[in-house]
């Protein structure tokens, strides 16, 4: 009995500690602050039944810059996928970043994580930071660092 009882207390200390992303394997709740500084977008605005790539980043990081070049080099590979970008940085960068890829002219959502909701639920480590979702809205993948756009595509089912 003792070892049962010490068995599913190592088990809760388990879950309690895995990341909140395994442990609610869907669209986290988030609100971001668009660059008309007004509106938020959040999950419930998220189109039904279309694939969803969240990445968070961060303005100045090169290494988010390299991805998002990547992504917008075969960007109509991603047509059927829904692309959120968040970031916490300043709103004055985030919106620089936004105008220096003129992600405008793209089906593409970026926004300012004002709540910090993003980086504790994934537990980021490293930028860019991607969670991919299917179209009911659950778990595929995650990924930190930069990503060959093919190897993203491939998670989704995609081939480029």
């Amino acid at each position: 009995m003792a070892t049962l009882l010490l068995g599913l207390a190592a088990h809760s200390q388990t879950d309690s500690i895995s990341p909140a992303y395994l442990r609610f394997p869907t669209v986290p709740p988030f609100e971001l602050l668009q660059v008309d500084s007004a509106t938020m977008f959040t999950k419930g605005d998220l189109k039904r039944n279309q694939q969803v790539l969240l990445m968070y980043f961060s303005p100045d990081c090169e290494h988010c810059q390299h991805q998002t070049e990547d992504i917008l080099h075969d960007i109509h590979s991603f047509k059927k996928i829904q692309i959120v970008m968040a970031t916490y940085q300043p709103f004055e960068s985030m919106k620089s970043f936004y105008e220096k890829y003129d992600l405008g002219k793209y089906n593409i959502h970026v926004g300012r994580d004002t709540k910090f909701i993003l980086p504790p639920f994934f537990k980021i480590e490293s930028l860019p930071y991607m969670a991919l979702y299917d179209k009911k809205g659950n778990l595929i993948t995650t990924f930190e660092g930069n990503q060959k756009v093919n190897k993203i595509l491939k998670a989704f089912g995609k081939e480029k």
